[in-house]
């Protein structure tokens, strides 16, 4: 089951991952059962994570970036060139989303 963000939501999370180097890397063997698992891991302990993904196949990175938010559950924030931004919330909240758009401007 896939999160889904409203747009303001999206955005504010873009500015939070703005500052934040990727965790996982996605190789030549594509997304593997291990990749997967180790996005969960990170995840979990970070809540919104890039991943960088190798290869010049742009259709390809798409699918992974949905197949990644389909298996683990996670919103996809963000695919820019090679990089994918996922958040997921965890047990111990550590990002709180806006309700409304005059939140952000608090």
């Amino acid at each position: 089951m896939k999160i889904e963000l409203k747009p303001f939501q999206r955005k504010y999370l873009q500015g939070l991952a703005h500052g934040i180097d990727p965790v996982v890397m996605i190789g030549n063997n594509g997304l593997t059962e291990a990749v997967v698992r180790e996005i969960a891991i990170s995840l979990d302990a970070h809540e919104l994570i890039k991943v960088r993904v190798l290869g010049d196949d742009r259709d390809a990175r798409v699918a992974m970036f949905e197949q990644i938010c389909d298996e683990l559950g996670c919103a996809p924030v963000q695919h820019i060139g090679k990089l994918l931004v996922l958040w997921r919330p965890s047990d111990k909240a550590r990002i709180t989303l806006p309700k409304n758009k005059q939140a952000m401007k608090d």
